[in-house]
């Protein structure tokens, strides 16, 4: 069991690793961010957003050392069965003291090493991030851990399902002149599109049917091929650079229709949830750095990647606020090429415009699979299988119904994108780590004793920046929560 569960992959060098996870990063919270930064004022969303990829690259290192922690446990305790098999068969065996922890500084060190591995915390099996709380948690935060997880997935399932129609309704829907106004496809949504059909039943339409095309594979398992993936990142730069260079033209040209204000505290709430869902990354890092063939340098290589990010980040959302003015940004930053805009090619117009039909497309049957399991998991028992209708129906329907219905009610893509950053995005981008981090050191110090060295240990090795990370996410809990009761108190 544990072979398959940890089974590393292909190898690949650190600099495929390096541009694997630079586009796991840069996803579909990016095209969310421009107007987030206009409203948040141009100097305060610089700044924050600094802060948060500071925030976001401190917790990635926590995450790989809890993956070394949790191979040494691994390697700790097969050898702990060889130890007992040998014992069965030789009751002379003195190796072992009867508390089982008599040699435990040694033994294990040694038992690595003859297996060619110079350290028990080299990172060669993949351990994913629910094995890892299974590891170092109890019941209750196994539990709570599940819990975060699948909030964070049903937010990424109502994100995907509306951005797509969303797309559809602004590329397609064409009412005479009104189909060049900035707002129109997204403020105005009882505006004709075709004939008495207004936008926001054009919407619903393109939502059923998005539903029915990809919601069955939620009954059954999909998997991820490499020419997928290869196909969506080349789609995914195309479109991002073809993004930077109309606006850097259009400025260039002095045609720069955008004024955003240094910094507006109202739009700080939006701007924390997407920044925060725009830097998610630490729940994939075990299948993404575990393969990587060479780790040496693999703190050094995460944070070039985070310099990377940010830096393509700053440049997209400053191209924007600076080409189209505050009140033109749309929630989805590619509906603002989409149209008749007379300065960007139509063909480029109607590719970006479809961008995110195409590439969010291919990622919901596979998020929607891993929600599926995450909840068949956090009922599982020992020894226990599920009946075939619950297993078959019941799941996958508790899994597409509630972010369907999300979808349905709700077409503002900056607020869902906003919710689920701050919320669930805020445990696992910062309360799991640090907790998984500071459980796994404990862990390793009983077993490999005290002075035992993780070649993997955070630069953030003291026990105050966990401490510190705890308090940043319960105060940007606390934070959020009083600004959306205080912002519906003043409706």
């Amino acid at each position: 069991m544990a072979g398959e569960i940890t089974d590393t992959g292909e190898l690949y060098s650190p600099f495929v690793g390096l541009i694997y996870m630079f586009n796991l990063i840069v996803g579909t919270g990016a095209l969310t961010m421009p107007k987030a930064f206009a409203n948040a004022g141009w100097l305060v969303s610089l700044i924050l957003i600094i802060f948060l990829a500071f925030m976001s690259y401190m917790t990635t290192t926590f995450v790989v050392e809890a993956m070394a922690a949790a191979n040494a446990q691994l390697r700790w305790k097969r050898w702990e069965k060889e130890v007992e098999a040998d014992s069965s068969e030789n009751s002379d065996n003195e190796s072992l003291s009867p508390d089982g922890y008599e040699n435990s500084e040694v033994q294990p060190i040694l038992s690595v090493q003859r297996r060619g591995l110079s350290s028990p915390f080299e990172i060669v099996e993949r351990v994913e991030m629910g094995q890892m709380a299974s590891m170092f948690f109890n019941k209750v935060g196994v539990n709570l851990f599940y819990l975060c997880i699948i909030i964070y997935l049903y937010g990424d399932l109502a994100i995907y399902a509306t951005a797509v129609p969303l797309s559809l309704v602004q590329v397609t829907c064409f009412t005479g002149n009104e189909s060049c106004g900035t707002q129109a496809g997204e403020k105005n949504d009882t505006d004709a599109c075709w004939g008495n059909i207004r936008r926001i039943d054009a919407y619903r339409i393109y939502l059923a049917v998005f539903t029915l095309f990809l919601g069955p594979f939620t009954f059954f398992n999909v998997q991820k091929t490499k020419y997928l993936q290869i196909l969506t990142s080349l789609m995914r730069w195309i479109a991002f650079i073809s993004m930077i260079v109309i606006a850097l033209i259009r400025i260039g040209e002095g045609k720069g229709e955008g004024k955003p204000p240094m910094a507006d505290a109202s739009g700080i709430r939006n701007l924390f949830g997407v920044c925060v869902y725009s830097f998610m990354c630490q729940h994939s890092l075990p299948s993404l750095i575990t393969p990587i063939s060479r780790k040496k340098h693999l703190t050094g290589l995460v944070l070039l990647d985070y310099v990377l990010v940010l830096s393509f980040y700053s440049l997209l959302c400053f191209t924007a606020i600076f080409c189209f003015s505050s009140g033109s940004l749309m929630d989805m930053y590619t509906l603002n090429f989409s149209g008749c805009r007379p300065f960007v090619p139509a063909a480029i117009g109607y590719f970006l415009g479809l961008f995110p039909v195409f590439t969010i497309s291919t990622n919901f049957p596979i998020i929607a699979v891993t929600l599926r399991n995450n909840w068949k998991t956090l009922f599982y028992r020992d020894g226990g299988t599920y009946p075939w209708f619950v297993d078959r129906v019941v799941f996958p329907l508790i899994t597409l119904v509630p972010p369907i219905l999300v979808a349905f009610c709700t077409n503002h893509l900056e607020i869902l994108v906003s919710v689920t950053g701050a919320y669930a995005g805020n445990g696992i981008q910062y309360v799991i780590p640090a907790f998984l981090v500071f459980c796994s050191r404990k862990d390793s110090a009983l077993v490999y004793g005290p002075d035992s060295r993780n070649k993997h240990r955070s630069p953030f090795k003291q026990v105050g920046w966990v401490w510190f990370v705890l308090l940043w996410a319960f105060s940007c809990f606390i934070y959020v929560t009083a600004n959306i009761i205080l912002t519906d108190g003043n409706l």
